[in-house]
């Protein structure tokens, strides 16, 4: 289905909305777990050089020339990938002597026990201090190694941050099209309906007014008047169906009333009591109604009786409609093993292929239609999928149109 512009910008309004939760849930998420990692690098390399200083002082600070930045082989365990460790003996007066071998000069400075940082021949080095006799022990290692890492995984993120936000506005964009599309065709729908609504309740009413304003333009007789009336009365009878079928459409619309556990209905007798209702029907239109039962068993089916009642006095008006002048109708109930199946067929012109996919459509009439609200199939259509049964429109054998519908069998 097409979409129309409106229905593309709330969509990339709703995509612009989600990619900016799902980006900041992505940023906290990096900023925590980069938070964490880092904070891990460093209280490792402060372990380090904490356990160092320990075996510094162990060795009483002495000078250890040929050990280039490392421990002895049964001194501090640590990665090969770590970077090597040096010590520096400060005096009181703060000049600075490097135990290990390589290291950088220090810097003379105060000291204070713990861990710090400072830049040590163009690089960050993580030191930690311990008083030591008169002076102090200090131990430092490079931090180049935690902010390569640092720096790789910011550039990882910020990469896969980007492609992120471009699938997930896309994604969302596509999510939100297709969410917003039903929204949107039922929104023109109701639309549409409305209008087609005010024009079939306007109809009758201007046919009343006008037929009230020509019937006091002028004296007239007695039959003059009551042919006024009667066409007044018949256009009142047609508004109150239009109506009417509005309401029922507007309660099937709405909440559906839960039905009893116990609350079934039988397609047959009601089909059967439907059928007998309108042979008034059949006998002003010198048409022939007949109704047929198939299968022992009971056609109950798990619905309201006056929805199914409904249900069928609408698709036996519809084709008793159809079938015209002379015309033949029938309604036959079958019930087979786990299925309940009422047909209604009748002799008329029946309806195009092109048209039996627009006919459920309110105020939808076909080509030849006679008249009606255009709110009766309709009708029939929400039972028929309130009651969870499904159609079958197709031709009949005795000429015209057949409606079949399908119900899986409730057994009482």
């Amino acid at each position: 289905m097409r979409t129309q512009r409106p229905d593309r910008i709330r969509a990339a309004q709703v995509a612009v909305i989600a990619t900016a939760i799902g980006m900041a849930f992505y940023v906290l998420s990096v900023l925590i777990f980069n938070v964490f990692l880092i904070n891990r690098m460093t209280s490792q390399v402060d372990a380090r050089l904490s356990q160092r200083l320990e075996f510094a002082v162990r060795d009483g600070g002495q000078r250890e020339g040929s050990i280039s930045g490392s421990t002895t082989s049964d001194s501090v365990d640590h990665d090969n990938d770590d970077a090597p460790i040096f010590v520096w003996r400060v005096s009181a007066a703060g000049a600075s002597t490097a135990i290990t071998g390589g290291a950088p000069k220090l810097p003379s400075k105060s000291w204070v026990a713990g861990e710090s940082s400072l830049t040590l021949a163009h690089s960050t080095f993580g030191l930690s201090a311990l008083k030591f006799r008169s002076g102090w022990l200090v131990a430092g290692e490079s931090l180049a190694e935690v902010q390569r890492v640092k720096a790789s995984l910011v550039n990882a993120e910020l990469i896969f941050g980007i492609v992120l936000l471009v699938l997930m506005v896309g994604a969302a964009f596509i999510v939100g099209i297709r969410a917003l599309a039903p929204i949107a065709r039922a929104q023109r729908r109701q639309k549409e309906f409305t209008a087609d609504a005010s024009h079939e309740l306007r109809t009758p009413l201007s046919v009343i007014e006008a037929e009230v304003e020509i019937a006091l333009s002028r004296r007239r007789d007695a039959e003059s008047y009551r042919s006024a009336l009667e066409r007044i009365g018949g256009e009142g009878r047609r508004l109150q169906r239009i109506v009417e079928d509005l309401l029922w459409l507007a309660r099937s619309d709405g909440e559906q009333k839960k039905l009893r556990p116990d609350e079934v209905a039988d397609v047959g007798a009601i089909a059967a009591a439907c059928t007998e209702r309108f042979q008034i029907v059949a006998q002003t239109l010198q048409l022939r109604l007949s109704f047929a039962k198939l299968g022992d068993g009971v056609a109950t089916v798990r619905a309201s009786a006056e929805s199914i009642d409904r249900l069928v006095g609408v698709l036996i008006d519809n084709a008793c409609k159809f079938a015209g002048q002379g015309g033949q109708v029938e309604v036959l109930v079958a019930t087979q093993v786990g299925t309940v199946t009422l047909e209604v067929d009748d002799s008329g012109p029946g309806i195009a292929e092109d048209e039996r996919a627009l006919i459920f459509d309110r105020f939808h009439r076909t080509s030849s239609s006679s008249g009606g609200t255009g709110l009766g199939l309709a009708i029939a259509d929400s039972i028929v999928r309130t009651t969870q049964a499904s159609w079958s429109i197709g031709s009949a054998s005795i000429g015209g149109a057949s409606f079949e519908i399908t119900w899986h069998h409730t057994s009482k």
